[in-house]
């Protein structure tokens, strides 16, 4: 099983961007799909979370303004980040857990991808 994670890039503050993120391999199920971040020196930081069946969690810092989606036929989770402020700034990375394959089930992370908010 492998996430490919995308959408990263520069943009100025008060833009959007879109990250997808898509796990592939021979997969019948996922639990839940979430984004984290992290900047240099910091922990990991639970960005947004959504359940296979549509339930959300968003950090505190980010309600009102990130909205977190998945297409379970493709397990693919999006970020939707609108409004976007230079402590937005980060490498994203998305994670499955509870992967059901055909050899057990599993917790995955994706490769990180770089949002910069800069003016």
């Amino acid at each position: 099983v492998q996430l490919q994670a995308s959408g990263g890039g520069l943009v100025q503050p008060g833009g959007s961007l879109r990250l997808s993120c898509a796990a592939s391999g021979s997969i019948f199920s996922i639990n839940a799909m979430s984004w984290y971040r992290q900047v240099p020196g910091k922990q990991r930081e639970l960005v947004a979370a959504i359940t296979s069946g549509g339930s959300t969690n968003y950090a505190d810092s980010v309600k009102g303004r990130f909205t977190i989606s998945r297409d379970n036929a493709k397990n693919t989770v999006y970020l939707q980040m609108n409004s976007l402020k230079p402590e937005d700034t980060a490498v994203y990375y998305c994670s499955a857990v509870g992967v059901l394959t055909t050899r057990g089930r599993y917790d995955y992370w994706g490769q990180g991808t770089l949002v910069t908010v800069s003016s």
